[in-house]
């Protein structure tokens, strides 16, 4: 099968981009970030005569600050974010136009969660505005392994349905009704986003479907979230994985297998030798991914037990 550069598949995908611009502005439904705001609950603090930030202010348990804020400091880099689609797709066209689209809808969520966890106290803003600017700073690099259209649509998909996913189980951790509703309101962004990307891929596996199953092999087989390697990153995710926000078994069987089943990549007929060897890779990946799942799982259950028993020791 041919091989196709960058910018022949940019240019056949262009009209697929334009309908699904289209698609996307006839569901997506415009909101206010101050709509998700107690803005009542909000007072001065000692630069402004008011008291500084302590512990006890927060309405939220450890779990659901550090899920927060993992979860707003990856959405704070959209700078980064921005420039690596723009410089892998391109500013022209209904491209340029998508890409403009998507960056004003990320944005918001930033604006939202930041002003949320401010004025009802949430979490410490001196520590938050020192992560934010070490985040910046550092900005977020595509893996050395992407590189190309191909790669980042296929990264794109998967990174917004996990974080949608990642979104939803933090509002569920926050046990507050206006958090859920902001958290729901972005994830709901983010599953269109993702809708998006992955109905590109879909039609680029209709173009090249050997190259997309080697981004896809690629991609899958590298994945991790952005904000790797920032500060307390490692920590924090710890931390969300043990109380089930993002988890592997979550990955494996509410990202990557709906992903693959919708775009087919089991019962395609249209791939040629080498697309069948990216396949097989990706089987055994998948293999293997379940079987570190059921590995995580047991050592979680006996984790669980044995804090249940150091519990019930506690309270004899």
């Amino acid at each position: 099968m041919s091989t196709y550069t960058d910018l022949h598949l940019l240019t056949e995908l262009e009209p697929v981009v334009e309908d699904n611009i289209n698609r996307h502005l006839g569901v997506a439904k415009d909101w206010h970030p101050h709509d998700y705001v107690p803005w009542d609950e909000g007072r001065n603090f000692a630069a402004l005569g008011g008291a500084d930030w302590e512990l006890a202010q927060s309405p939220l348990s450890e779990v659901a600050r550090v899920a927060m804020i993992t979860n707003l400091l990856t959405e704070d880099n959209l700078p980064s974010y921005h420039r690596t689609i723009a410089e892998n797709f391109s500013l022209d066209g209904a491209w340029g136009t998508w890409v403009g689209r998507w960056t004003a809808e990320e944005n918001r969520h930033s604006i939202a969660m930041r002003d949320y966890l401010l004025v009802t106290r949430s979490v410490d803003p001196v520590k938050l505005e020192r992560d934010r600017m070490a985040h910046l700073e550092l900005g977020v690099e595509a893996p050395e392994e992407y590189g190309g259209v191909l790669d980042q649509v296929v990264y794109v998909t998967i990174q917004e349905l996990a974080t949608r996913i990642s979104h939803r189980q933090t509002a569920r951790v926050c046990d507050e009704p206006i958090a859920d509703a902001l958290l729901k309101r972005i994830a709901t962004d983010e599953n269109l986003h993702m809708i998006f990307y992955r109905n590109l891929t879909a039609a680029a596996l209709e173009i090249a479907p050997d190259q997309v199953l080697k981004s896809i092999v690629k991609v899958t087989t590298n994945f991790v979230m952005p904000g790797e390697g920032k500060p307390d990153f490692r920590r924090n995710g710890v931390l969300m994985v043990k109380h089930g926000i993002y988890d592997l078994r979550q990955h494996l069987d509410d990202v990557l297998r709906p992903i693959f089943k919708v775009w087919g990549l089991f019962d395609r007929t249209d791939v040629s030798a080498a697309g069948e060897q990216y396949r097989d890779e990706l089987g055994r990946h998948l293999e293997k991914l379940e079987a570190d799942v059921v590995r995580f799982e047991e050592s979680r259950a006996r984790a669980v037990e044995r804090e249940r028993a150091r519990e019930a020791r506690r309270s004899a």
